[in-house]
């Protein structure tokens, strides 16, 4: 352990676009609280990493989600996201600091920032991933040790990968994978404020325009009633004030739009309802629904996995069942 002594505290890098701060930050936070409390004889804490321009503001944000520690860098080079000036000031700020882990968000930006701050410490990072833990027993030794899963062989599998040899232990996570805690306002922490040493201010890649993209339909992250079905029971997913999804199959042969396939290579949801439609229940669409409050599952086949993370199954043809389950749905609602 003398090679790591000074690290210490789970990192958090809050992402914030226009001073509005990514959810997956704070769901990122929230779990680092759980892993903190899991090893209380370390003495961590939570710190949120928080880079942009005039938003120190947003630090107390932060502390009400769970930080106990905000590290504020805030200056008009990050005003806007750029791969270099944000890897700079992010790689001095591990420098500084020493975080024993140092978690992402697995966004588009997170994808593009981690990687390459690892590559400057030479540090392990774990990309995509759904799940982390503490051992237990290295924590008995004075080592935290994370133990990062994720999906590999195309999902078929999952795999703990763990870092022993580097600090930080770096991983990107992703969004919806974990539970957002509830906002506590009288919630305290320390906010620091760090300034980067800019080795230059001139940037390597100038941006000319920012076009924002436009998103069609629903965002079906944040939809509570999602359900993966066909156009022949969108009108359902209509009744119950829901949105329909897909799965990767549905999606490459031209039925769905990219945007809304659910599962390891789409997007993770996690609603208070989930109506599987003819879903087998492959591990690489579970991966992308399987947190949801309630999942009522509809298959012919009744031996098919999905009926085994279901809350509720019906084995039968879903364009007669999923009607009949709608109405029964509605008539629960206004009860």
């Amino acid at each position: 352990m003398a090679k790591f002594e000074g690290y210490k505290d789970i990192y958090v890098f809050v992402e914030q676009k226009n001073g509005v701060i990514a959810e997956v930050g704070y769901e990122l936070i929230s779990e680092a609280r759980k892993l903190v409390a899991s090893i209380p004889e370390m003495g961590f804490k939570v710190v949120g990493v928080l880079l942009g321009h005039q938003i120190a503001d947003k630090a107390n944000e932060v502390i009400a989600h769970g930080a106990d520690k905000v590290i504020v860098v805030d200056d008009v080079l990050l005003k806007d996201y750029s791969t270099q000036f944000y890897a700079d000031a992010l790689t001095q700020v591990i420098e500084n600091y020493k975080p024993d882990s140092f978690l992402t968000g697995a966004t588009v930006l997170g994808r593009d920032l981690a990687p390459r701050v690892a590559a400057r410490i030479n540090a392990g990072l774990t990309a995509d991933a759904t799940k982390i833990a503490i051992d237990l027993d290295k924590a008995k030794e004075g080592e935290a040790l994370l133990l990062v899963t994720r999906p590999t062989f195309g999902g078929n599998l999952f795999g703990t990968i763990v870092c022993p040899d580097t600090r930080p232990q770096m991983a990107t996570i992703r969004p919806k994978v974990f539970d957002m805690a509830p906002v506590d306002e009288t919630r305290t922490g320390e906010v620091e404020t760090f300034s980067p040493n800019w080795k230059t201010t001139e940037p390597e890649v100038t941006i000319d325009k920012v076009v924002e993209k436009i998103v069609e339909g629903v965002d079906i992250t944040k939809a509570n009633i999602p359900e993966g079905c066909l156009d022949v029971v969108k009108a359902c997913a209509e009744e119950l004030d829901g949105v329909m999804c897909a799965t990767r199959a549905v999606v490459e042969d031209g039925y769905a739009d990219k945007n809304i396939q659910v599962g390891q290579t789409g997007k993770t949801v996690r609603p208070a309802l989930y109506i599987a439609c003819g879903i087998s229940g492959a591990v690489q669409h579970v991966a992308g629904m399987e947190k949801s409050d309630m999942i009522i599952a509809i298959n012919r086949d009744p031996e098919a996995e999905i009926f085994k993370i279901s809350n509720m199954g019906f084995v039968g043809d879903v364009n007669e069942v999923l009607p009949l389950l709608v109405e029964e749905i509605k008539k629960a609602k206004a009860a």
